[in-house]
């Protein structure tokens, strides 16, 4: 039987609800959905599309090296967007926190997402 791990940092966000930050399974973690919430203050960074995916890319950091591994170490990343219009800065953004080879990705536009907050990115990742 499989072993089953929570993973919990306080440096990212608590988990707000039924769920927890990740959960290992052997050597495979799957990161649940992020939002640009300020760990300490559990408060959205800010309005600015950037400085959210950049909170959002820091919280997964936190959650992955908690696990036991770095945020390279994902291998898909699911990224959640009100604005699809806003992916070059995804794509930007996400050159500062990853090297090549870069994981399977997908971009989705949604209509709403917690906190009203612009974007959530969710994860797998391997170790």
């Amino acid at each position: 039987m499989a072993s089953k791990e929570i993973i919990a940092t306080n440096n990212a966000p608590a988990a707000i609800g039924t769920y927890s930050q990740a959960v290992k399974v052997d050597n495979t973690v799957y990161l649940s959905g992020q939002i640009p919430l300020v760990p300490e203050t559990m408060e959205v960074i800010g309005d600015d599309f950037a400085t959210q995916v950049d909170q959002v890319f820091k919280n997964l950091c936190a959650v992955c090296e908690a696990a036991g591994g770095s945020i390279n170490d994902i291998v898909k990343l699911n990224i959640f967007m009100t604005d699809l219009s806003n992916f070059a800065t995804v794509n930007e953004t996400m050159a500062k926190y990853f090297e090549q080879p870069y994981p399977a990705r997908a971009a989705i536009e949604v209509s709403a997402l917690p906190k009203a907050v612009q974007v959530e990115m969710d994860g797998v990742m391997v170790l």
